[in-house]
């Protein structure tokens, strides 16, 4: 993914995002998280709503069920983030995003909590990519250890030269208190929809992207799901 510069009067508008095949600037900013375990049901879902998200988000659960190849794949419709969260040495980890970005992923997520040395690792492993380091995760158990630190992994990302964070939309204060901490890096916020999180909250609050997963592939309408959470995000940044 490329971004052009983003000047402070702009922070909280979005982003351009072009695509990579066309130049064609989309800015939804809407993140699918397919964590869809049937790769031709991925697919259907990454084809018809390819073209109305910002990019594809796929976990481990798509990955293990259909092989890194589905990574290939699903570039052909959007831009693949590749949420493995990683957390290794920094060795191990840089070849856990080699393997990535080997298979076309614009962007990779990894946690913080390794050290520096293993997000530079990240980094600098991307090749120009995108990398994401997650500040707290945003189910209910993040309150326990990552809520208390997730100001020091938002530090963490800004020392080591990442591309931006993850903050939880399910507790927009929090995306406000990193929004102080990383400026103008971008801020991908999960939870939307299944955990709770309304994307116009975590928009409101500072975050350049939403991220939503089962609200929209467990839809009988994917498309008219995703239609409606681009439409609450233009209204949250008409507001």
């Amino acid at each position: 993914m490329e971004y052009p510069e983003r000047y402070p009067e702009t922070l909280f508008s979005p982003p351009w995002l072009w695509c990579p095949v066309t130049g064609v600037k989309r800015k939804s900013r809407l993140i699918l998280a397919l964590d869809e375990t049937d790769p031709s049901r991925a697919l259907e879902v990454a084809r018809e709503v390819g073209d109305l998200v910002d990019a594809v988000k796929v976990n481990y659960p798509l990955v293990l069920s259909a092989g890194m190849g589905v990574v290939d794949d699903i570039g052909d419709f959007a831009d693949v983030i590749c949420d493995f969260k990683v957390a290794d040495i920094p060795n191990t980890s840089r070849m856990i995003v080699e393997e990535a970005r080997r298979h076309g992923a614009s962007g990779v997520i990894c946690h913080g909590f390794v050290g520096r040395d293993t997000v530079k690792a990240c980094v600098d492993a991307m090749r120009g990519g995108d990398v994401f380091v997650v500040t707290e995760m945003s189910h209910p158990g993040g309150l326990e250890f990552t809520r208390p630190h997730g100001l020091d992994l938002a530090r963490v990302a800004v020392d080591a030269g990442a591309h931006g964070v993850i903050a939880p939309a399910t507790r927009p204060e929090r995306v406000r208190l990193v929004r102080e901490v990383v400026g103008d890096m971008l801020i991908l916020s999960p939870g939307v929809g299944a955990q709770g999180g309304r994307a116009a909250d975590a928009i409101v609050a500072g975050a350049d992207y939403v991220i939503v997963g089962r609200s929209i592939y467990r839809s009988v309408d994917p498309r008219g799901a995703a239609e409606s959470l681009v439409e609450e995000i233009k209204e949250a940044t008409r507001g």
